[in-house]
């Protein structure tokens, strides 16, 4: 059904008829074809819903479209800005970033959503253990290419990492860290970006009373990837004068530690601050207070202001025009622009409602201030709801920010004044306007008028904003477009978060993709599929084989760390048995074991041309990278054949022929020789043993 808008539709001559010539497919008894046939009347019904079925979906609103995919269990994925972390380097002195502040990057504009308090040096890093104390303070120097262990090269519970900072954000605030690992396997992603199955990490800040733990979002999973790490700063945070460096201090203890590979830290980047790739182009602020106030954004410099107030309770706003001399009486406020920053742009202005009618204070926010820029003031009516279904308005802008959009809703009350709503998209209430933003293509539609039939509708705030583009490589540069102090800003790390509103074909793509995606684990393939995509763990290979006299699935897992021979751990059997028990058959009993190795010795002559240095190296470097299971594509058990390894070297340039060659398993049990080939056992991957191979100059 959710593809029928991609097909031609079926009439219902063509269902009865497809209908009736499978009936033989399914049943050798049912030989009655004629009208009279019961079967034969329920086909027909079948077959005339399936047709006015068919025939209407393509006709469907967007909302039905929508809610066919939600019985299926798919919803649209949504639009979001993408998301930075940045960093201010040669700041001299603290400062304020105030909400709304730009920066770009080539084409993007990026943006704070909150004011924030920048500056704040690391003074040292420091890693405890039972044995001693390690100075790591230079990886929060930039451009440091030399990883550190974090917790020692054997991390055991109670060991220790230090930050010691100059200073602090205020209490129940945040500070913002960024861990840069090295040397970090292959590992697939985490369900939970906080969760961790191989360690536990306890935080705590030093303050007037000692340690005291503290609450943080780990999204390094206690140092086992590179990202984030927010600390909640308490109360009364003090300086500590336990190490080298004197200063607040920070700490990770470790409280478990059973950690696959060790973390080592390359760089560690403090006091950052957030930035989300968007353009806002329209703006709403809301105020709580009816009196004289100051207004701060950045579109305050182009001076296209509309101001509304709340009069009475559970009504509608009134709009107040701007008075410049504050002599006029009704609804009007006096304006007073802002002095310009120092590159000449207005970036404030002050209000005062001074025309004896204004909001009423008590009342939930009385007072709205919708700015506009240039281009959106051209265009910031958009039409008329005229109440028929889905009416369609199409919007100056395309790309938008779905949690940055809102309209203002224009309609009379009996003596003929203007009354005003500001209504969002997808809020569906009893006589509220309910409709929907197509964020993507830059289109609203209406669903349901409501109460509002005839109301002329205006943009009230919308901010653009450049989907996957957003997520940007680390180390990009960002330059202020507000008025800030002078510094480096750029970030450690990737823009994350970046993407377009899915749309419905997109979204029937994902339906189809995932329809044809297994779940269940039926077959070997899809035993070795399922256990490879364990969330959280680093993983090579694996090979199953399935016994189905005892219905039982041997499966070989190969994990991503432990040197030449890895070892499959407890941690990696419980993570990748609960994976499987979800998507196992019912009265399939699965076996998960670790690999087994064997070595296959090589020996032989080979000729080899004059001229060429070092040939022997040449041919041994060969045998090894062909005997490796390990470390290239070779599965687990697969035959190695001798006439492979034989041609191999022959096609060396180096070599003039193959005098004399033999392979030779170390372990009869896990390898069996079969006329000069090597047949491994199911679980065994091979390695090359001793090799040892004589060289002859040729002619």
């Amino acid at each position: 059904m959710l593809r029928i808008e991609e097909a031609r539709v079926k009439t219902y001559d063509e269902n009865i008829s497809e209908a009736i010539s499978t009936i033989p497919l399914y049943s050798s008894e049912w030989t009655n074809y004629n009208a009279s046939d019961p079967g034969i009347t329920i086909l027909e019904n079948l077959s005339a819903l399936s047709a006015i079925q068919a025939a209407g979906i393509p006709r469907a609103s967007y909302e039905a479209k929508l809610k066919l995919f939600a019985l299926a269990g798919f919803k649209p994925g949504k639009a979001k800005c993408a998301r930075v972390l940045v960093k201010p380097h040669e700041l001299k002195d603290r400062a304020m970033i105030p909400s709304g502040s730009r920066f770009s990057l080539g084409g993007l504009i990026f943006e704070t959503n909150r004011p924030t308090v920048v500056g704040g040096q690391m003074l040292g890093i420091f890693s405890e253990d039972a044995k001693e104390t390690r100075d790591l303070s230079f990886i929060a120097e930039p451009d440091v290419p030399v990883g550190m262990a974090a917790f020692g090269d054997t991390p055991v519970a109670g060991n220790t990492l230090y930050f010691v900072t100059d200073s602090l954000p205020e209490a129940d605030r945040e500070l913002i860290l960024y861990v840069t690992l090295q040397g970090v396997p292959s590992r697939n992603a985490v369900e939970e970006r906080t969760s961790n199955v191989f360690a536990s990490v306890r935080w705590e800040c030093f303050t007037a009373e000692g340690w005291k733990e503290i609450k943080a979002r780990d999204f390094t999973g206690c140092f086992l990837t590179g990202g984030e790490i927010r600390l909640r700063i308490p109360e009364g945070a003090a300086e500590y004068d336990g190490l080298p460096v004197k200063g607040y201090c920070l700490r990770a203890v470790l409280e478990r530690a059973d950690y696959d590979v060790a973390p080592r830290i390359s760089q560690v980047e403090s006091f950052l601050f957030e930035l989300w790739q968007r353009d806002t182009r329209a703006a709403t602020i809301i105020l709580g207070r009816t009196e004289s106030f100051t207004v701060k954004h950045p579109l305050a410099e182009y001076e296209h202001i509309l101001i509304f107030g709340k009069e009475e309770k559970g009504s509608s706003y009134r709009r107040y025009m701007l008075s410049y001399d504050g002599t006029e009486e009704g609804r009007f406020v006096r304006y007073t622009p802002g002095d310009p920053d120092r590159r000449g742009r207005q970036r404030d202005f002050t209000i005062s409602f001074t025309g004896g009618i204004k909001p009423d204070a008590k009342l939930k926010d009385p007072v709205r201030v919708v700015l506009y820029s240039p281009e959106v003031m051209k265009s910031y009516q958009i039409g008329t709801v005229l109440g028929y279904d889905m009416q369609e308005l199409k919007l100056p802008l395309s790309m938008l920010v779905q949690d940055s959009f809102s309209l203002i809703a224009r309609r009379t009350d009996e003596n003929g004044e203007y009354l005003y709503d500001f209504v969002r998209p997808g809020k569906k209430e009893e006589g509220a306007l309910y409709y929907h933003l197509l964020e993507n293509d830059g289109r609203i539609l209406i669903e349901e008028a409501g109460d509002y039939i005839g109301a002329d509708l205006f943009i009230a705030s919308a901010a653009i904003f450049d989907g996957e583009k957003g997520n940007v490589r680390a180390g990009s540069e960002f330059r202020p477009v507000s008025d800030l102090p002078k510094a480096r800003w750029y970030t450690p790390g990737p823009g994350t978060g970046g993407s377009r509103r899915e749309t419905l074909r997109e979204m029937s793509i994902r339906f189809r993709r995932d329809i044809d995606t297994p779940y269940t684990a039926v077959t070997a393939g899809d035993y070795e599929r399922i256990a490879l995509e364990t969330p959280g763990l680093c993983l090579k290979k694996a090979h199953a084989v399935i016994d189905e006299a005892e219905n039982l699935v041997q499966l070989a897992v190969l994990p991503g760390y432990g040197g030449e021979r890895p070892e499959l751990s407890e941690i990696y059997r419980k993570e990748i048995a609960k994976r499987i028990e979800e998507r196992r058959l019912l009265t399939t009993r699965v076996n998960i074991i670790s690999p087994s190795y064997v070595d296959i010795h090589v020996r032989g002559t080979v000729y080899v041309k004059r001229h060429y240095h070092d040939p022997a190296s040449e041919i041994i470097s060969l045998i090894d990278r062909m005997l490796d299971d390990v470390n290239t594509d070779r599965n687990f058990g697969e035959v190695i054949r001798f006439r492979d390894i034989f041609s191999a070297i022959e096609a060396l340039d180096c070599v003039s022929f193959v005098y004399e060659l033999s392979l030779i398993p170390d372990d009869r049990s896990l390898a069996e020789l079969v006329d000069s080939d090597v047949y491994p056992r199911a679980d065994v991957l091979c390695r090359a043993g001793e090799i040892n191979i004589e060289t002859v100059t040729g002619d």
